[in-house]
């Protein structure tokens, strides 16, 4: 039995439906289904006994303390974490909450709970914890990509947020003991994102006509990781990965974002061509969010070494399957575009 914190999410979804794919270890799978959480995503686990869903708080120590009580759990794999710099820019508190705090006592909980196995049990329990890129910073266009070594640099509240959440997991490692590995990953794309996020908010604007808001000249670069590689390279850290250590998964995958826009509005002229015209014609440059970094690029080696993993899509293939599972999914796309969803988008593009 493992313990997934946020597997209603984008990215804990996707690994909730691939560790069930591959294996019948059982997932105990606890998530505060806020905006970005969905059980749709989920819906092919209806009546699954190997999944027991827990809609609930990583907060909340009473219910983290029975859980993990109740299940005993081998691991916890935690992706539970408010994640859009756009939000944390208007709305940094909720990060602090979930990142930082909900962090805190999900460490407490899981201390708690491996103090009281015994040698064997505690020797295999792990607390694998999954973090992001923007921890380091940015990078000048000639810097090498990000490696394990480099120095916390964050440089939005969210950034922050996940960097203060890393060094409370290597704290708790280094002064309890707790058996705790981490993992940096690059920018995920792949079914069941958000559409507040690049790629799906370009390929759900352009099927419905409208805008597609491009920050500044669009040159932003970021390493793009198909999540189901993503979530392959979580399952070789938990596996094989030395405790203690930090591990970058990256997608070796360095574009510019207006490049990302292009290459979706073509594959949409492919598989969905709009009588009205190319949907490039729908670019629009907006302005710039404030702190914005230029460049992030993961360094992707220290995996690849130690546990042999490496990306088994490229950009092409994988942005190939996304577009698709969109056009694919067209009712997943409207259940999600709430009216929540709609008030976001219009508080944060009607200005710009």
């Amino acid at each position: 039995m493992i313990l997934v914190t946020g597997g209603a999410g984008f990215i804990g979804s996707n690994f909730v439906l691939d560790w069930l794919a591959q294996s019948d270890e059982p997932v105990v799978n606890l998530d505060a289904l806020t905006y970005a959480g969905n059980r749709a995503n989920l819906a092919s686990l209806d009546g699954d006994a190997r999944h027991v869903f827990v809609h609930g708080d990583i907060g909340d120590r009473a219910l983290v303390d029975g859980l993990l009580a109740t299940h005993r759990p081998r691991a916890i794999v935690h992706f539970a974490a408010e994640s859009h710099v756009d939000r944390s820019i208007h709305g940094p508190g909720a990060f602090v909450k979930t990142n930082v705090e909900g962090t805190f006592t999900l460490l407490e909980a899981a201390r708690g709970f491996w103090n009281t196995l015994d040698a064997a049990e505690k020797a295999a329990f792990r607390f694998h914890h999954v973090s992001t890129d923007e921890v380091y910073g940015s990078l000048k266009p000639t810097d090498p990509p990000f490696a394990e070594t480099n120095a916390y640099e964050p440089n939005s509240p969210y950034s922050a947020s996940k960097a203060a959440s890393d060094h409370l997991v290597r704290a708790w490692h280094h002064t309890y003991g707790l058996p705790v590995l981490t993992t940096n990953c690059s920018n995920n794309y792949g079914p069941y994102h958000f559409p507040e996020k690049l790629i799906p908010l370009m390929i759900v604007n352009a099927l419905a006509g409208k805008p597609l808001p491009v920050y500044g000249d669009g040159r932003q670069i970021r390493d793009w990781l198909y999540v189901k590689d993503h979530c392959s390279g979580i399952r070789a850290v938990l596996a094989g990965g030395r405790v203690g250590e930090t591990y970058n998964i990256g997608g070796w995958n360095e574009m510019a974002n207006i490049d990302i826009v292009h290459t979706v509005c073509a594959l949409l002229d492919e598989l969905r061509p709009d009588p009205a015209g190319a949907y490039a014609r729908l670019i629009t440059h907006v302005t710039d969010r404030p702190g914005h970094d230029r460049r992030y690029a993961i360094d992707a080696r220290k995996i690849e070494r130690e546990l042999g993993w490496r990306p088994a899509e490229t950009f092409a293939t994988g942005i190939r399957k996304t577009v698709q599972w969109y056009l694919d999914n067209a009712a997943w796309v409207a259940d999600v575009q709430s009216g929540a969803y709609q008030d976001w988008i219009g508080t944060h593009y009607s200005a710009r």
